[in-house]
């Protein structure tokens, strides 16, 4: 396996020690009087987007802004053939026991796509590498819409629909602001971004492994996994699978019926059945989302997001090997 994936597969493996250390050294909330978590990951939330801006290739953007269909065919995979495919199954589970957990894998469908990850997959299938970078980016920005105002149908007869207004103070605080910021600094701020490029991704993952920590100590404190039994577990993890192979081959097969060629099919399939963990961590602290839910919300989007990790490195290097076989 490649550097990359060595990476990312540590990095899987520190999330599970985040849960691991919940259950055994739990973040209780007197603790804050010595570190506040909460705080400081509030503040990262918005440092994370904040760099977010300054790394955004605004030139690249405009240069591969032509090839539209293919960026169109990738943003409706993310944000309305997901979604889409969940909304099947509602009329099913609307007002039972199971409308949470169908709930959680639709905040996963409403996501964006991962930005670094679908990056480097694409380059190791030898697929449209600028077109990652540019879906890559503009389906973040695109999430901050979308995703609160996809969640919004679902979320407000549950949450009262007193906290709208704060949803979306939360979201220009932490995420539009940040991100305009950053936009605004990238031409001062550039270079400083490109040499410490490594360090900032590993702040990434810092904030993200403590949203996790924080959330699984809220539910092993409460006692909330007493609601998310194994068979809960195994439903989210079967549903997530199925999701992704039912997206990936529809956007491979509308793809081929679009007649893109090899290395375009490989950013619209890479690129459009992804979904991101760190706009999930981010969003679930965005919206409202209900402490004693935190935890359900954020099991699909882990599975969703170590099983894409595994599989489509695996699938990116083997499509690699066949390329160079021929």
């Amino acid at each position: 396996m490649t550097k990359i994936f060595n990476k990312q597969n540590i990095f899987l493996l520190l999330l599970i020690v985040m849960v691991l250390m919940a259950k055994l050294v739990p973040f209780h909330e007197s603790y804050n009087r010595y570190f506040n978590l909460s705080a400081f990951i509030d503040w990262g939330i918005a440092g994370i987007f904040l760099l977010y801006g300054l790394k955004l290739n605004l030139k690249e953007v405009v240069k591969d802004i032509s090839n539209w269909k293919l960026h169109l065919l990738i943003q409706s995979g993310t944000f309305i053939l997901f979604p889409l495919l969940v909304l099947l199954f509602y009329p099913w589970v609307k007002g039972s026991e199971y409308e949470n957990i169908w709930l959680s894998v639709f905040f996963l469908a409403c996501l964006p796509s991962t930005v670094s990850s679908s990056v480097v997959m694409v380059s190791i299938a030898k697929g449209n590498v600028t077109s990652a970078i540019f879906n890559a980016s503009i389906s973040g920005l695109i999430g901050i819409v979308m995703t609160p105002l996809l969640m919004s149908f679902f979320l407000e007869p549950a949450s009262g629909s007193g906290n709208h207004g704060e949803v979306v103070q939360q979201l220009l605080m932490k995420v539009l602001l940040p991100i305009i910021l950053g936009i605004l600094l990238n031409p001062v701020l550039k270079k400083w971004v490109t040499k410490y490029s490594n360090v900032i991704a590993e702040f990434d993952r810092l904030i993200i492994l403590l949203i996790v920590y924080e959330s699984f100590s809220t539910a092993f404190i409460e006692n909330i996994f007493v609601s998310v039994p194994s068979v809960v577990f195994l439903i989210l993890a079967l549903s997530v699978v199925f999701l992704f192979f039912a997206v990936y081959n529809i956007l491979q097969f509308l793809a081929g019926k679009m007649k893109f060629n090899a290395k375009d099919i490989i950013t619209v399939t890479f690129c459009g059945s992804k979904k991101s963990l760190v706009h999930g961590s981010l969003f679930l602290l965005v919206l409202g989302i209900p402490e004693d839910q935190k935890v359900l919300f954020l099991l699909p989007v882990m599975v969703y997001h170590s099983f894409q990790l595994f599989y489509v490195s695996w699938l990116a290097n083997k499509i690699a090997r066949k390329a160079s076989d021929v």
